[in-house]
Parts: structure tokens; sequence; C-alpha cells
């Protein structure tokens, strides 16, 4: 039996990589598609025609019958909960570490809030988090998701479509007269990107970092941090415009190491990308936190082990000048990535887990009593209407 998985969100192409492996079939719904999104999705996902919360609802109600498992990521949360499906939650950043149910909730490294929902809509979204069967979460970010729940599942594994991430794609057309560092992460706190600029400063050898020119934006704090970078930009740093998914290889191929992020303390998909390109990574790793490939413990060999940015600027010195220190770290990169990364080996996993669920919850209707349906719609209209622009904006409502 082939199991149809549906998945509502899909953040960083994670679940796009994995369809192309599993032996399951995975339907992907995204989120309407505008600013970043148009350059980061994939092109052959659907995806939701608005923003309107009843246009989604009605599209999952239309097809959900087609399918015998549910996973969600960012607010597919809730249209799964309104759907009465069977779901389970995929965290891998802001919607467990600064989940929507906590009052005024903020990331550790801010002071504004990045929700401050009123007491309705917390009430919903922690249901919508109490209903999902199983809780999952990327390894910095289980350290969040344990706060809420005992049954969270870590997962350390990523996997990298290797179709895309290789070192065959076609050359760049663009002159290089000295050493380039790929930064194609977004730019703001979460990434460290101002430990990186207080760094470059301290540096001693001649290098360039082609920085993708994007932002996190989502507060008045982030937009000061925002006009901050831009006003203080290091004399190594050159913005480039954003990139499509299906460029980004020649970009990697194109510069002799990635630069990734320097607070999280551990990879995300872009340093795992550029190791599968076959470049050194720039990544500052707390040797606190535990990776796992299945049951063995990894070490990670990620460099620096201190984010300090006297330390990121010996690292980034040491990887520009000294090509034996280079090609070691490489390769010991590139031999943990394999063992975290391996499309295949990630795909046998998740294919275990949606026969788990299966097994469990073998419809991915509920039939939950129309009262308590009733309560849910309510609660979430309720709680919206209190802000009656955004009750408008989400639903619809001329």
């Amino acid at each position: 039996m082939t199991l149809r998985v549906l998945a509502i969100g899909d953040i960083g192409n994670i679940l796009q990589t994995l369809r192309k492996y599993t032996k399951a079939e995975i339907h992907i719904i995204n989120f309407f598609k505008d600013g970043a999104g148009i350059f980061t999705y994939e092109k052959d996902v659907e995806t939701f025609p608005n923003y309107k919360v009843k246009d989604h609802l009605k599209r999952v109600n239309e097809i959900a019958d087609d399918f015998d498992v549910c996973i969600t990521m960012g607010t597919g949360e809730r249209i799964a909960y309104l759907a009465d499906l069977n779901y389970s939650v995929f965290y891998v950043g802001r919607d467990i570490d600064a989940p929507r149910f906590v009052k005024n909730s903020k990331e550790e490294w801010f002071t504004e809030p990045l929700h401050t929902l009123n007491f309705l809509e917390r009430l919903f979204y922690r249901k919508c988090f109490e209903n999902a069967n199983f809780h999952l979460a990327y390894t910095w970010v289980f350290e969040h998701l344990k706060k809420y729940t005992k049954n969270g599942i870590k997962l350390d594994m990523m996997p990298i479509d290797t179709s895309i991430f290789n070192t065959n794609p076609a050359p760049l057309n663009k002159s290089k007269n000295k050493f380039i560092f790929f930064s194609p992460q977004r730019m703001g706190k979460p990434k460290g990107t101002d430990l990186i600029w207080k760094a470059l400063p301290l540096c001693k050898s001649d290098f360039e970092i082609m920085q993708v020119e994007w932002f996190d934006v989502s507060t008045k704090e982030e937009l000061k941090i925002k006009d901050e970078l831009i006003k203080t930009k290091p004399k190594q740093v050159k913005f480039i415009p954003m990139i499509s998914r299906e460029d980004m290889a020649k970009y990697y191929n194109f510069a002799d190491a990635v630069m990734g992020n320097m607070r999280i303390g551990t990879y995300a998909l872009i340093e795992l990308e550029g190791i599968f390109c076959k470049k050194p990574i720039l990544q500052y790793t707390n040797k606190n936190m535990k990776i796992f490939s299945g049951t063995t413990e990894l070490n990670s060999p990620m460099l620096p082990t201190s984010n300090e940015p006297a330390e990121i600027a010996k690292v980034i010195d040491k990887i520009v000048e000294d090509k034996n220190f280079r090609d070691e770290l490489f390769e010991k990169e590139y031999s943990f990535a394999k063992q975290i990364s391996d499309p295949e080996l990630v795909a046998k996993w998740w294919d275990n887990f949606f026969l788990q669920i299966h097994q469990k919850y073998p419809k991915i209707k509920k039939n939950t009593p129309k009262i308590n349906m009733k309560f849910r719609l309510t609660l979430f209209l309720i709680g919206n209407r209190l802000y009656f622009k955004k009750f408008k904006n989400l639903l619809g409502i001329n």
C-alpha cells in the first residue's frame, strides 16, 4: 500500500525534497506565493490562491478524503485543526520558539514580541497545538518544543535535494578576483548577522561576501535592525539580489566557501546545501547540542565553536588563507553531512513515521462532533473579530 500524505505548508522546501525520495506520495499545498516565496518556492507545488483562511479551509476539505496522513508546517496547523484532520506538526523555527499560544511571545534575542494576540486567539492556537497527534522539531527548535510537550520528536537529519545541490550546475557568468564567501541566508539577529558584522573588521585576510539582500522584518525592532545592518555594512559585504532556488547551486559552486548561521549553534539547510556543492562551511557550533543520525550520536565538525566576533574572525582568516585547513575542514563536514542529509536515508525514516501515523490513526478525518467543530470556528472568528481589520483580511470579508 502506498500512503498518500497531505502536507499543508512547506518551509524551506523540506517536504518538497522528501517527496522526491519517499515511497509515500506527498501532495504539498503551500501558502500564497509573494515576496521571498517567488524565489524560494519550488515551481511544481500547489499554492493557495490568497491569504483567506476560508479559502484555505475550503480547498483542504475538498481533497482531504483522498489522503491517509496529514503533516503541517507553519500556519498549516490551524487549517488542519479547522478541517478536523488527524495531523502532525513539524516545527523548524518561529512557530514554536515564539508560539502564538503564549502571551506576547518573543524570541530570546529580541525585546519586542513577535505575536501580540488576544486571549481568544491564544486559546485557539493552544487548541491547535494540543490537537496534533505528533510534534516534531529540528535540533535547536526542539529545545523550545520540549517546554510545551514531553512527547516531542527530535530530528537532526535534514534531507538535501542532491539533484539540485551538486557540483554540476551551469557556470555562473560572473568574474572573481578574490576569495568569495556565499551567504544566501536572511539577515538578522536569528542568523547572527550582527555578530558577523562585528567580526569582519577584525579580519586580516582579503575576501568578499556575496550576501543575498534579504532581511528578517516581522516587527518594528527587526526593521530597526535591518536599517542598522545596512548602515553599518562592512566593506567586505556585497549585496546581491534574491536568487531562485533553481539557480542557488550556481552560486554555491562559484564561491570558495559558505557563510552560515552564527547564532543558533547548529546547521540549517544552507550549510548542508553548500557542503553537497563541495564547499567548506563557516557556521557556529554549540557543542552542547546533541546530534543524532538514527541512534548514532555525531559531533558536528563545523567551526567556530564560539560565536564571539574575535573567534569568528580567526576562523574566517584560516579558511581564506590556509588551503590545507580549508580542505581538511571540508572533508570532515562532508563526512558529517552524508550521515545526516542523505535524502534516501532521511526518506526512509519519514516513510516509517508515516506508516506509524497511519497505523495509529487509520483515517485522516477525526469526525469530531459538530458542536465541537462549531466551537473551534467560533473561537477563531471571535478572536479575530476583536481585531476587525485582521478579521476582514484573513477571511476575505469586504
